[in-house]
């Protein structure tokens, strides 16, 4: 169970700690709807690797992760769990404002031997994160995962979304109000999706 999403590094305990990880999704997904149930059977390179993949374009240096809106734990489950054997400096915060969601990724946790922070809170309501790195997956269009970043990201911080092929139309559109430095990072899992990495952001 590898795949070359992951970090070239990553231990053998920690490979079987994402295993776990997708067990407790196949058994708590059919009360909570964590993730779409056709993708269910495909969860290991669907949702598993294609939030692994994210770790590595998080600088070294970053010392606090936060990820919005992480429903399943994608990626928040996955990147605390990375960080804890590859970065143990680097503290993981998961914001979710669904209170099962949210006691599912405690349990997740807690099963995974992993202590990320977890907020159960709206994101716009949440206190500032003063984020180092800031993630989110499936959660909303560009510009407004901006107006998120500007509140939570630290001034030097990097936000990464995993964007699909309809990006570059969210990235035209979210210029209309926005300034920000963009790279593109390909899919490692889908041909057609790209990591967006954005600096500097600011309101045009």
């Amino acid at each position: 169970m590898t795949g070359s999403a992951l970090p070239p590094d990553v231990s053998r305990e920690t490979i079987d700690g994402l295993g776990r990880f997708q067990a407790l999704l196949e058994k708590w997904n059919p009360a909570i709807n964590l993730v779409s149930k056709s993708t269910l059977p495909l969860a290991w390179d669907r949702h598993i690797l294609d939030s692994a993949q994210l770790f590595d374009h998080g600088p070294q240096w970053a010392k606090r992760w936060v990820d919005l809106g992480s429903g399943g734990g994608f990626p928040g489950l996955v990147i605390a769990l990375l960080a804890a054997d590859l970065r143990p400096h680097l503290q993981v915060t998961l914001i979710e404002s669904d209170q099962r969601k949210a006691t599912f990724l405690r349990q997740a946790a807690t099963e995974m031997g992993i202590t990320p922070n977890i907020l159960t809170t709206r994101i716009e309501s949440a206190t500032p994160q003063n984020a180092d790195v800031l993630s989110a997956r499936a959660l909303a269009p560009l510009s407004a995962l901006l107006a998120f970043a500007q509140r939570h990201l630290a001034p030097d911080g990097l936000a990464l979304f995993p964007k699909g092929a309809n990006w570059q139309e969210e990235v035209e559109h979210a210029r209309k109000e926005w300034h920000f430095d963009l790279t593109t990072h390909p899919s490692l899992t889908d041909p057609q999706a790209v990591i967006l990495a954005l600096k500097a952001i600011s309101h045009v």
